[in-house]
């Protein structure tokens, strides 16, 4: 018996359109864009099949994960087959890229993930090239929302390194790395997307 990998990710399937909205006011017209962290693949499958003038190469550190996405992939020929990549490593398996996507990765991940991803960006991007971050932070000042504060809660008993992350702290991160003071876009579901370019 022949079992699927595609795996699917019923919070993907809820935030890929409020996404894409905001891809398409930002990404360039055509160019290669980076996916870290893809994930299931819905999200690479559902942007690369709406901005067919762009190639996708996704992400994924697990080959679950990069079969999930490559059986996403089929029939789309602006989608690439998925690598594996370590956000922390050093190295990664791609050179250049004019937009670097990540979502729902730094807060379930250590810290140097998120440093791994900036410095990552930091090589491949050119100057006003994009770094996009999706998913739930913490804003010096603000009392977080149940929901995120729950989630916030949980993920630290699960890893004391996990948690939502300041987003004050990610934008100093960002800028120790050469990317300018990030656009913040509020999303559902109290969401934000972060957007740094590359400083000249």
């Amino acid at each position: 018996m022949n079992i699927t990998p595609r795996l699917s990710a019923p919070a993907a399937l809820r935030n890929r359109g409020p996404i894409l909205d905001v891809l398409r006011r930002v990404l360039p017209e055509a160019g290669l864009v980076l996916e870290v962290a893809s994930g299931t693949g819905e999200h690479v499958a559902h942007f690369a099949a709406a901005l067919p003038g762009l190639d996708w190469q996704p992400t994924e550190p697990t080959p679950e994960g990069r079969a999930s996405i490559d059986s996403w992939a089929e029939g789309l020929p602006n989608l690439r087959r998925a690598l594996p990549l370590d956000a922390a490593a050093p190295g990664w398996p791609v050179e250049r890229a004019d937009a670097v996507l990540c979502s729902n990765m730094i807060h379930i991940a250590p810290w140097a993930a998120a440093e791994g991803l900036f410095a990552g960006a930091a090589r491949l991007l050119p100057t006003g090239g994009l770094l996009a971050l999706y998913g739930p932070f913490r804003f010096a000042g603000h009392v977080l929302e149940r929901g995120n504060a729950d989630f916030d809660a949980s993920l630290r008993a699960r890893n004391p390194e996990w948690g939502l992350r300041l987003a004050e702290d990610v934008a100093a991160l960002g800028a120790r790395c050469g990317f300018g003071a990030p656009e913040v876009v509020a999303m559902p579901a109290s969401n934000r997307m972060l957007l740094f370019r590359r400083a000249p």
